[in-house]
């Protein structure tokens, strides 16, 4: 199991003390820092099951700038998302637990972390 985190999030934390709390296995990125490519982005997506604003955080400020509230959300536009986040990964809603049965799920609370300690 991987957890992509920003350490200055609170659910991000929470998500990290629960993993710890039931003992799971798992391995921290960093994304802010380890930047997740575009192939790495639409892998996880198609884990999620979810498109690209699904998981793209519009109320930050680049977002503002780029205009992402106004940008179709269409199968047209899904590479111009999916570049969007990789170029600016605080687009990017934290924290993202990659399961062992090939699923995902963001993590913003203690039902969808326990979600992914399940599978």
């Amino acid at each position: 199991m991987e957890i992509w985190i920003n350490p200055a999030c609170s659910k991000c934390r929470s998500a990290i003390s629960l993993l710890d709390a039931e003992g799971a296995d798992y391995t921290v990125r960093r994304y802010l820092e380890d930047v997740p490519s575009e192939d790495e982005i639409r892998a996880v997506l198609e884990r999620l099951g979810l498109e690209p604003w699904d998981i793209t955080r519009t109320q930050e400020a680049v977002a503002t700038e780029l205009g992402l509230k106004e940008w179709a959300r269409d199968a047209g536009t899904r590479d111009r998302w999916i570049a969007a986040l990789a170029s600016h990964p605080g687009l990017i809603q934290r924290p993202i637990i990659t399961a062992d049965d090939g699923t995902a799920v963001v993590g913003r609370t203690e039902d969808a972390v326990r979600e992914a300690l399940s599978r």
